[in-house]
């Protein structure tokens, strides 16, 4: 049965891109997208958005465009962003992130049961320390 994914900035960039990713991300994103269950934080689309106007990374398209031909993609959807897991993410147990969009991940990935793909050292330890799940892309 597939997991739920939910790509973090590298990921999705990555992905979009069509730059290698990790033999293990790409069989857990082809897995969940088959099932519908690929996730994109709406704190990903602040992040990429800032980069791209920020000169930091060049988009071919504008980043709303960018984001819809992601989302328009099948079984890829925005995970949810309520409040609550918003103040969760000041509150994480353990050694979380310090960049507060990654603690927004984490406390995401925590809340829905995502397994997060990211190539972020501060995210990928956070996971190996047991506080979420992670897979390297």
């Amino acid at each position: 049965m597939a997991r739920p994914v939910l790509l973090d900035t590298c990921a999705t960039i990555w992905l979009m891109n069509g730059d290698p990713l990790s033999a293990a991300s790409r069989t857990i994103i082809a897995e969940a997208q088959a099932s519908g269950l690929v996730h994109v934080s709406p704190i990903t689309a602040w992040e990429v958005a800032t980069l791209a106007a920020r000169g930091r990374i060049a988009l071919s398209l504008s980043p709303n465009a960018w984001f819809a031909a992601l989302i328009g993609q099948p079984g890829v959807a925005w995970a949810p962003m309520p409040p609550d897991m918003l103040m969760a993410s000041a509150t994480l147990p353990g050694a979380p992130p310090r960049d507060p969009a990654d603690r927004i991940v984490a406390a995401t990935a925590r809340e829905f049961g995502y397994v997060v793909v990211t190539r972020d050292a501060e995210l990928l330890a956070y996971g190996q320390a047991g506080h979420m799940m992670t897979v390297p892309c």
